[in-house]
Formats: C-alpha cells, structure tokens, sequence
C-alpha cells in the first residue's frame, strides 16, 4: 500500500544512495527504493512499507507507517524495522499538504508521542503532514535494549552491528522513506542530536530537503573540532551552569555536601541503587545531565534534593537516604531504558578518529579535575559541581543497566574508522533555506562552536536568544516553531 496524499506526480528522481538496490529486469524495474529493496523482484511493495488505520488523539488523527531498511546500505542482505508516524489535524487526512519530517535528539531517544493538540505539533499540524520518526535503534525502529542487544555472541558483533546507528544512517533512513511516501522535498525539523542529523542530511542529501529548521542543534563540523575540543568547551559552560544554580539555590550546597560526605564514606563507596547499581559520589553529580540544561530544571534538581534523607522514626535509628530520592535519581539518567545514549553518545562527534573516552579525559585535565572532585570540594568547603552531557567509563560499572554493555563501550570508544558526517564544501554551497534557533546559554550544544559552525552553511538565517535554554522546542515549542517558519519566509527579520 502507497501513501497516495501529498505525492507527487510523474516518476521521482530516485535518491542516488539507493541506486544499488536496482538489481532488476526490464520487466520489473521500477523508481521506488521500497520495490527496488525487495530481495526477490516481484515482491509487493507492502513487504517494505506497511501503513496502519488511522486513529484518534484529541484534534489529531494519526496512523503509523512501518518500513524495511537496510541495516547497512553498502550490503542490503540484512534488514531492520523503521517505524514513522505520520500525524495531521483532525479532518485533514485527505488534504494534500506538504511534509515536514521530525528529528528527535539523543542520540538513542524515540520520538514524542502526541498525546493531544499541542505545542510545537499543534503549530506544525496548520500546513503539515508530521512525520515523527523514531530513529534506528529507538521506540518502534528494532529497539536495541540491553536485553535486545544481549543476543549478540560476542562484544565485538555487537560494537560491527552499533556502528550502523549514527546520523549518516539515520539520513539514509529518512531518504529511503521519503521515496517510499513519493514525496517532494520535504521540510526538516532538528532538534538538539536531530539538528545534528539535519546537517549531515544537507551535506548529502540536499534535494531531498526543501527546508530545514534547527532547534539547538547545530553540530561542530570543523576539521580540527575533535571530542576532546568540544567537551572542553562543553565543561566552561558546565561551570557557568552551576554558578547559576548554587546562586539561585545556595542552601543546597551544604545539602550536597552533606550527602557528598555519606556517600564516599559508604561501603563500597556509594549507596545501593534499587536497581541493583550504585550510586557514588561522581554518579550524584551527573544529576548536571538534566538539571542545569534545561528549562525548570534549577527547580527540579531543587525540589528532588528536598528529599534525599529518611525521616528518624525511632531514635537511635542509622541514618539512611531515601528509597524516592534513589528512585528519582534513576528516572532521571534512563540509560536502563535508553542505553545507546551512552553506548554511542560520544561517536557523534567522531570523524576518521577515536573518541578513547574523551570526556574522562577532559575531566581529568588539570584545570577541571580538582575542580569537579567532590570529595576534594567537601573538604575545600566549596560547591561540589555537577557534571553535564557526558558519558564516563565508569558508569558501566556502577549503573546496572549499563554493566552488560562495558566491554562493548570500551571497544566502541576505539573505533577509529567512523565515516564522515558532514561535507563542508557541500554547506558552503548549500542552497536550502536554513533557519536555526541558538541558545546563548546552551549547555549541551557549545554557543561558539554552533556559531562557527553557522559561518559555514550558507545562506542560514540565525535567531540568537537567552530567552531558552536547550529546551526551548519544548518549553514553548509553539514560539519556536513560528519564529523560525517566519524567518523562512520573510516575515520576521533575523533577530
């Protein structure tokens, strides 16, 4: 079954990267990537692309789309499940609208599932056709779990199958089911990890975007814009975040002191996790991931270090943290339910190189690692600093999801043969309307490397603003949106 809404007429120019599934007879060939994939060539197209009934969500009608990708599309013999849900205003099923495809950030995490009209979709779903896209790996697209990914025999099959999910493969996905949908160039929105797959959609595949919108999610491209270099510049900001904070917050200083000095002075060096884990002194302080990148995080991190302790209910009792603090502090990482953030997070800065844990590394220069120690903080009687987006080695021990997957981190942190991401010479002569919100205070994507990397795209319109943090599309998801479609089009000036 076809989508037949929003197509286009005539036969499409078919994606230059599919080219090598044409294997076909006179007889059978055909334009579309889905017919082309079929292992066999009268195999019906519904065998790579399926579409569900649609249903209902307040003011929305959704159905979802399934497809067969190629897990590696230099060898289409092994295939994987895409999932894709197509999302439009209520009574606007038939309409003939233009698309416009979501990426999500990460890496690892599905897309968001619109339980009603509202924020930036509600906005989208006027003059749209939303494709949510829940990215190889994650949601519906063969979700690889820790329990998924335990079906590997050894770590090594693991790491070659994990090399397959970075952006250039997400991209190829996209461009294989625009063909399927026979959609004209559709318009891209990237937020945060999906701005950085938007890029390397322009860098490759730019006739297959008619726009592109960017939502704190303009990656470092530069040749000598290493891991290493952007965790430097990621950890400056970091600093600047809890400065924020314990200003905003300075009673929770002692707060943190305090359970600082429990912990590290715990058997084992930390307290049990009630998944099995435990959580340490340096574990405390990536609750940073969520808490000062964020908007309302300050007041989340806030109200959940209201309740670290156990009331004494008998006196004499031993001193305990909370069983809702620990079950929090696990809520909040979601690596038992999302581990290829971890597993992956630091290959989608690699190009041609290893990242060799580059973020412990950095850590561990002279200049932050006095100043992110926490037991040395607690005696210095200073504020213990959090630490933000960053994945250390350690973690794989001491979080028990991740445990499974250690070996197989250390391996990945190796590779050096990841293929390039981006394509300069193809931004520089880039001809697709670019819009991109860039978040002065951005804690998780650097405000100078975006802002070089902005100096390279051409023709992109920039909106500069404090107004949010990364978590602006969310925030006011529905002021974003408009900001940036204004933009496109000329109604608003660049600001």
């Amino acid at each position: 079954m076809r989508a037949l809404i929003g197509t286009r007429t005539g036969t499409p120019p078919l994606n230059p990267f599919l080219r090598f599934t044409i294997r076909l007879t006179a007889k059978h060939r055909t334009s579309s990537p889905c017919a082309a994939m079929s292992s066999s060539p009268a195999a019906p197209v519904s065998d790579l692309h399926t579409i569900g009934e649609w249903y209902s969500v307040p003011d929305l009608r959704l159905r979802d789309h399934r497809f067969r990708v190629p897990l590696d599309y230099s060898a289409r013999h092994v295939t994987i499940s895409v999932f894709a849900r197509e999302v439009v205003g209520v009574g606007k099923e038939e309409h003939a609208l233009p698309y416009l495809l979501f990426l999500q950030g990460g890496p690892g995490f599905e897309s968001p599932r619109p339980a009603e009209a509202s924020g930036w979709i509600k906005k989208a779903c006027e003059g749209y056709r939303v494709i949510l896209l829940d990215q190889r790996g994650t949601g519906l697209s063969t979700p690889l779990t820790v329990s998924s990914l335990s079906q590997f025999e050894t770590p090594k099959k693991t790491v070659e199958y994990l090399k397959n999910f970075r952006a250039d493969n997400i991209v190829r996905d996209a461009e294989f089911i625009r063909e399927c949908l026979d959609a004209w160039p559709w318009t891209v929105l990237g937020q945060s990890y999906g701005g950085f797959c938007a890029v390397t959609y322009l860098s490759f595949f730019p006739q297959g975007l008619k726009h592109v919108l960017l939502t704190g999610g303009l990656p470092p491209i530069g040749q000598g814009c290493t891991a290493d270099s952007v965790y430097r510049a990621c950890f400056e900001q970091v600093v600047s975040q809890n400065e924020k904070y314990y200003k905003r917050f300075p009673q929770d200083i002692e707060v943190v002191h305090e359970l600082v000095k429990y912990l590290s002075e715990s058997e084992g060096g930390g307290a049990p996790l009630p998944s099995g884990g435990i959580l340490s002194p340096k574990g405390l302080q990536c609750l940073g991931l969520v808490g000062l990148g964020s908007g309302g995080g300050f007041e989340r991190l806030h109200f959940m270090l209201e309740r670290i302790w156990d009331p004494i209910l008998v006196p004499g009792a031993k001193k305990k943290i909370s069983y809702s603090f620990l079950k929090a502090f696990e809520s909040w990482m979601e690596f038992d339910s999302n581990p290829l953030y971890a597993v992956l997070h630091e290959s989608i800065y690699c190009q041609g190189t290893s990242s060799k844990w580059s973020a412990h590394k950095v850590r561990s220069e002279p200049k932050y690692e006095s100043l992110f120690d926490p037991v040395r903080a607690v005696k210095e009687n200073r504020p213990v600093y959090f630490t933000g987006e960053k994945i250390f080695p350690w973690m794989f021990d001491e979080i028990s999801a991740l445990r499974p997957l250690k070996e197989v981190a250390h391996m990945l942190s190796e590779v050096e043969d990841w293929p390039p991401l981006y394509d300069i010479n193809a931004l520089n002569n880039n001809q697709v309307p670019v819009a991109a919100a860039v978040y002065y205070e951005d804690m998780y994507v650097n405000f100078k490397l975006a802002m070089e990397t902005a100096s390279k795209i051409a023709g992109i319109r920039l909106w500069v603003t404090n107004e949010y943090m990364h978590s602006g599309l969310r925030d006011s998801g529905s002021h974003v949106f408009d900001q940036l479609m204004s933009m496109l089009h000329g109604r608003k000036p660049q600001i």
